[in-house]
């Protein structure tokens, strides 16, 4: 056999040599605020404050997130997203059209676009700090629905790998359109990827709505945090590799996905990569203080779907 190579060993983070697969994803995508606030903690606010801090506004949302990393890997990358009817529908066109990923929006007539608010503040010790994420309430996003996902068929039917995340899992509508692609994937032998967001998805679903997703999936991202207390497991403590939760993902869900586990002391410095019936392999990411986290676990998915999909 032979020996383990990690993702970032090979492909690596700053894409493939060759771009291989087409990759289909399914998400938010909307415009989003980011702004960083150095020397400020919010623990310490007490009061109303003026800052000056470098800010930016840009296309965001899970999907476009995704697929801003993907595309220095796959061959193909196509987006699925309901999206609103103003002046920033044409923005987020032709953010995906510059980064090369193929448009299959879905406009909602008369509705605004989802708009974010991404605040961090400033951390001891140069960590990554805080994150303050306002999301506008009921994002275009949650309206996807199943008739928009066939619609789409023929772009998951195509693809090497569909790739969802927890959002859609939020509202009733775009719950079943996820479903909804899922089962068009697996008709189509098309492989299916799921990011077990938002990380404190347990606090707002019952496990019951998450687990048939996770037993439709062939391969699984999630903080080792999230799916611990999604399947009421102590999460690990002391960013302790989560060996002791593996066994619980293996009676809670059958067959034999790929589970990638993020954990350390942010829940991004290392990954263990679990598998019924194999032994489990745990890798770095990279990830250390002072790194730009904005944007790093979609480098990191990205390398890792190109890594399984090639056979590690």
């Amino acid at each position: 056999m032979a020996p383990f190579r990690s993702p970032l060993e090979w492909p690596g983070l700053d894409g493939a040599a060759v771009r291989r697969f087409a990759l289909f994803v399914i998400g938010d995508a909307g415009i989003e605020v980011r702004a960083s606030l150095p020397g400020v903690r919010f623990a310490e606010l007490d009061a109303d404050r003026l800052c000056y801090a470098p800010a930016r506004v840009l296309t965001a949302g899970t999907a476009v997130n995704l697929a801003r990393s993907a595309v220095g890997y796959f061959r193909r990358v196509g987006v699925l997203a309901k999206v609103g009817d103003d002046d920033y529908t044409e923005t987020i066109r032709r953010e995906l059209c510059r980064l090369g990923a193929a448009d299959r929006l879905v406009v909602e007539s008369g509705v605004p676009n989802g708009v974010s608010v991404m605040l961090r503040d400033g951390a001891d010790g140069g960590g990554p700090g805080v994150r303050l994420l306002v999301v506008q309430d009921e994002p275009p996003a949650r309206r996807l629905t199943a008739a928009d996902v066939r619609a789409a068929a023929a772009g998951i039917e195509d693809a090497d790998v569909l790739a969802v995340d927890g959002y859609s899992l939020l509202a009733p509508g775009s719950r079943e359109a996820l479903h909804e692609a899922m089962r068009t994937a697996r008709a189509a032998g098309t492989r299916v990827a799921f990011d077990v967001v938002p990380h404190d998805i347990d606090a707002r679903l019952p496990a019951s709505c998450v687990l048939p997703v996770l037993e439709r999936a062939d391969l699984v991202v999630s903080e080792a945090h999230t799916l611990a207390r999604l399947l009421g497991h102590p999460p690990p403590r002391g960013g302790r590799a989560p060996r002791d939760l593996l066994p619980v993902l293996d009676r809670a869900v059958p067959g034999g996905p790929l589970w990638l586990l993020r954990f350390g002391p942010t829940s991004l410095e290392r990954v263990l990569a679990h598998q019924r019936g194999r032994s489990p392999e745990a890798y770095s990411t990279g990830y250390s203080p002072g790194a730009p986290r904005a944007g790093y676990g979609d480098r990191l998915t990205s390398c890792e779907l190109y890594w399984w999909l090639a056979g590690g």
